[in-house]
Order: structure tokens, then C-alpha cells, then sequence
């Protein structure tokens, strides 16, 4: 299991929300490309990144900033955030990002998720983004009527091996993230997991990386990290040992 370091951008600063709430803002650095740098040097493999505003807004808006971080590391990074399009998807890859999150286009059009994989196959990945059982879309802001394992269900039978998992309520709260959905989950799809959304202690890294032999791939971790609650090194070699 790896542990990949979250990079949330609003106004073109490094931010943490708290269940994904924009009133629930702490700005952490005016300077997001100095940030990833630092979890690069931490040690990290690979980074995640996402535009916030245009997850709110619907379409990329902070595509020069996240140009910039991925042109000053020399590490994979994959972004999302109001990647709606095609055209979204192409814009982040010809700048040089390993993978694309999608998350909204994917849950309100099968055929875009069909698409998407028949085009870019492992280079984009669907954020699974739940509450109460429930997918929710734009930007959080709304909570479809799809249930989280019909939807996945359907997500492998096109082809996807692997999605990003969010429990929004956990997201932000540094309470614990919702392991027993991510197992029951697991149980229930057979897909690969990228876990995130509330891991806050060392305890929380290694009950998720003793579940990598079912399926949990990484850990995405944010807010932890930027209170120091959490130490990238020894985090990751915590989700090794495991």
C-alpha cells in the first residue's frame, strides 16, 4: 500500500476543508508547488491533487498552478476537480500527469465512464465519493440516488480495476476513516480501493494496509499531514511492514 499526499488548491492556495465544505477552509501555504516539493523530499511516490474550485465550479480553474507543480517534481501525480470533459482529461495528461480523477461525469453518464476507459483505459481513475451509502457528486454538493456497490459494479464490468474511495462525512474530520466500508466494499466488487478521507493515526495506516491483500492499493492523506499529526515517513513505512 502506498501513502500518496493530498495538494487541495483554492485561489491558487494549499488548502484542507473539512468535509468538503468551502466554508470550512484552513489555508495551509500560499505556495502549493513549495508544498508538493516538500512531499516529494518527504518521500512521496506519488501526489494527489485537486482543483477545488473547479470541483465547485464545474470545469478546471487552477490549471496553471497545477501545471506548475507537476513540471517541478519528478515524481506521478494524478489530478481531479471539475473534470467534465474529454477535453479536461487531455489538458491535465499533455501536462504531464500520470492519471485524471473523475468523479461527477462518470456517476451522471455510464457512457462517459465507458468512454473514458475505452480511451484512456489506467489513465483515468473514478472518485467513488460517498454519503450514507450513496454516490454524491459536484463537488460534494449533491448526493445522487446510486448506491455505491451498484455503482462500482458497473464501473468494473467497463473495465476500471481501481477507484478512489471517500467517505465525505470522515473527509477532513480526523476521526478515522470508514474502514468497514472499505472492506465490505471490497468483499462486495472484488475492485482495487484507493482509501481516503479521515486517516489521522498511525493506527489508521496500518489497519488499512492489512487490508492490501484485499484490494486496498493506497491511502490518500491531507489534513494528518498538514498538522503534523502524521509523519510521511513513518507512515509509509508503516503501510510497507504491512
Amino acid at each position: 500500500m502506498i501513502i500518496i499526499p493530498a495538494i487541495d488548491i483554492v485561489d491558487g492556495k494549499c488548502v484542507r476543508l473539512k468535509q468538503g465544505k468551502a466554508e470550512e477552509k484552513t489555508v495551509y501555504s500560499d505556495f502549493p508547488v513549495e508544498m508538493a516539493k516538500r512531499w516529494q523530499k518527504e518521500g512521496a511516490s506519488f501526489l494527489h491533487i485537486v482543483d477545488l474550485d473547479g470541483a465547485f465550479g464545474g470545469k478546471p480553474a487552477n490549471k496553471k498552478t497545477i501545471g506548475e507543480i507537476i513540471k517541478n517534481l519528478n515524481i506521478d501525480t494524478e489530478v481531479g476537480g471539475g473534470i467534465r470533459s474529454f477535453e479536461h482529461i487531455e489538458e491535465y495528461l499533455s501536462l504531464g500527469a500520470r492519471r485524471v480523477v473523475v468523479g461527477t461525469s462518470a456517476c451522471e453518464n455510464a457512457h462517459f465512464a465507458r468512454d473514458a476507459y475505452q480511451s484512456f483505459k489506467d489513465r483515468v481513475i473514478i472518485a467513488v465519493d460517498t454519503k450514507d451509502g450513496f454516490v454524491v457528486k459536484k463537488g460534494w454538493l449533491e448526493t445522487s440516488q446510486l448506491k455505491v456497490e451498484e455503482f462500482v459494479r458497473d464501473l468494473k464490468k467497463i473495465g476500471f480495476e481501481e477507484i478512489i474511495y471517500t467517505d465525505i462525512l470522515k473527509d477532513g474530520m480526523l476521526e478515522g476513516p470508514n474502514i468497514k466500508a472499505c472492506e465490505d466494499l471490497l468483499d462486495a466488487t472484488g475492485i482495487k480501493i484507493v482509501a481516503s478521507g479521515g486517516i489521522s493515526t498511525l493506527e489508521d495506516v496500518k489497519r488499512l494496509s492489512g487490508l492490501a491483500p484485499k484490494g486496498i492499493s493506497a491511502a490518500i492523506i491531507g489534513k494528518a499531514l498538514y498538522d503534523g499529526k502524521l509523519n510521511l515517513r513513518d507512515i509509509t513505512g508503516a503501510a510497507n511492514a504491512g
